[in-house]
């Protein structure tokens, strides 16, 4: 049974909600006291967490960034906000969806499995995939370039692997989005700019400058490295 820890001010919403998942045969956890967000996440080790952004003391961003100092666990905001930045700042800072309010339970259910999938599903670790000195260790999540190593999150990982298996050639928008999110109709197309971005800048970090292309109108490709 999967553990969902409910961020929500709104006691009537927390509760609906709350209530809504128990059906579905979710564990639940409803946050009340939001002074220290994250020594309660460590405490309850939750699956999954639904967090709203206006919250008492501080906003869910801040609790976003300190659930990210510990862990990788799936994170999907809920909020009333609808600017596009408030979008991308919750990507930015870790998010795996965005659900705006105010929202059909159906649909918020519908995410949190889907988001649950990709967070569960395994790639055994058979073999190592490699674009000249930049090495993907596969089903770790890391990936090595000359005596650097960074960790990715699920979306770097997935971006990654889907650019290092096609090397050199381009890959669509759609097809990683689907790789994502398995229905990209209720994902705003800036997410997946956002994800790439911060793999970018992963990159760049160990000295890989410009390795991920953008095409236009068609998608992404990964270029050689020598």
């Amino acid at each position: 049974m999967k553990k969902v820890m409910i961020i929500e001010d709104d006691p009537k919403i927390r509760t609906l909600v709350n209530d809504y998942l128990k059906k579905w045969g979710f564990q639940t956890v409803m946050v009340e006291h939001f002074e220290s967000i994250d020594d309660q996440f460590t405490n309850e080790k939750p699956d999954l967490v639904l967090l709203d952004i206006n919250l008492p003391s501080f906003d869910g961003y801040y609790w976003c960034n300190k659930i990210r100092q510990k862990a990788d666990t799936p994170i999907i905001f809920i909020s009333s906000r609808t600017e596009t930045m408030d979008i991308i700042m919750a990507m930015n800072l870790g998010g795996d969806d965005f659900i705006q309010k105010p929202f059909a339970l159906e649909v918020l259910v519908a995410k949190i499995q889907a988001v649950l999938r990709r967070s569960n599903r395994q790639i055994e670790e058979i073999e190592t995939l490699r674009a000249g000195e930049l090495v993907l260790h596969v089903g770790r999540a890391t990936i090595t370039y000359k005596t650097h190593e960074l960790t990715l999150t699920k979306n770097e990982y997935q971006i990654m692997y889907l650019l290092i298996k096609n090397v050199g050639w381009i890959v669509s928008r759609d097809e990683i989005m689907r790789a994502l999110w398995e229905d990209e109709e209720f994902i705003d197309d800036n997410t997946l700019t956002v994800n790439v971005n911060r793999l970018r800048k992963k990159l760049e970090s160990i000295g890989l400058q410009e390795t991920i292309v953008t095409k236009k109108r068609q998608g992404y490709i990964l270029d050689e490295i020598y």
